[in-house]
């Protein structure tokens, strides 16, 4: 079940795939973590078997809260059949991706490349909501390569009964560029009749409130900006109950990232690529700390390296905000980073 808060947003954790698996959720909810979860999408074709590594973070939710079961595909007597497996598990509900920006899955018309043929979303949308029993939630982007093409898509959500949209306020074409175009969030929770979460670009308490106030979306969700600031969901709670917010010290930070190291790591894997893995997630948190710490870490090839430049980074007791340089608002302009 999932409820809506009535003083403040509900917070989300954006799908990532590769990233927000049961590992990560179960770290993500130490540090107070969002309200609500959502799976890393199950890739649904002919003959697909749910992914039981995907559904291990549903059978085993670490979290305490609601999570949604992601799915992505576009053959609709499978993604029914999927659907209507993945809620005879413990999932709050199902939800259909129409927004990943992978040129590896929209040039087989799956994710984002749907929202080129919005007659195959509305059909796709009649037959999962006639197949699902319970929540039924879809994640879009704003269109495949216009933010014009939204005015049709509204007109394709409107006409079925979602219980919850989130709106990635990018095209698929702009990937995840510096514009954020909260006008057409905000076109969304005026037209449509169900709550809309906004998406994109939220890495602070400022921008969250920002995005809040501009779309007057019922709900945030909030993807690489958790992965550069665990911190971040609860403090936009506390934020919002008039809280003192709390900002980590780098040794705060080097916690994390050590917490990450180990929570990711695997007997499997070599170590040469668990520090690829680690530099991967760096790359996000690497904005919130400075260009230096990403030139550093970017080349370090051993586990010994890897935590020698960040304790040279963040072995210190000044608390760090840990915000990408410059929040995008796109339509509505720009407001500077918060130090």
């Amino acid at each position: 079940m999932v409820t809506f808060p009535t003083n403040r947003p509900l917070l989300a954790l954006a799908p990532m795939q590769d990233v927000t698996d049961w590992a990560f959720w179960k770290l993500i909810a130490s540090y107070g973590g969002p309200d609500l979860y959502f799976t890393e999408y199950f890739r649904v074709t002919k003959g697909y078997r749910l992914q039981r590594s995907i559904l291990h973070s549903i059978l085993e939710n670490p979290t305490g809260r609601p999570a949604i079961a992601q799915i992505i595909g576009n053959d609709p007597e499978w993604m029914v059949k999927c659907a209507g497996q993945l809620e005879k598990y413990p999932v709050a509900g199902v939800d259909l991706n129409l927004g990943c920006p992978a040129p590896v899955v929209y040039r087989k018309c799956a994710g984002g490349g749907l929202l080129r043929e919005p007659g195959r979303i509305h059909h796709l949308l009649g037959v999962l909501r006639e197949g699902l029993r319970g929540m039924f939630t879809v994640k879009t982007r704003i269109g495949f390569s216009d933010p014009a093409e939204f005015d049709r898509l509204l007109d394709v959500f409107a006409a079925h009964r979602i219980d919850v949209l989130t709106v990635h306020g990018r095209t698929v074409s702009e990937k995840y560029g510096p514009r954020v175009h909260l006008d057409r969030i905000a076109q969304a929770v005026t037209r449509l009749p169900f709550p809309i979460i906004a998406n994109g670009s939220i890495d602070s308490v400022a921008a969250a409130r920002h995005v809040q106030e501009i779309t007057g979306a019922q709900g945030l969700m909030i993807g690489r900006g958790a992965i550069r600031n665990p911190w971040i969901f609860q403090q936009i709670r506390d934020a919002f109950a008039g809280k003192p917010v709390h900002h980590p010290t780098g040794r705060e930070v080097l916690g994390y990232v050590e917490a990450l190291y180990s929570s990711s790591c695997s007997n499997d894997v070599p170590e040469k690529s668990q520090v690829h893995k680690m530099k991967k997630y760096m790359n996000f948190l690497g904005e919130g700390i400075g260009g230096e710490f990403l030139h550093a870490i970017r080349r370090v090839m051993t586990k010994a390296e890897f935590f020698d430049v960040c304790k040279q980074a963040l072995d210190h007791e000044e608390p760090l905000r840990l915000e990408a340089d410059g929040v995008a608002t796109g339509g509505m302009g720009r407001f500077p980073k918060r130090r």
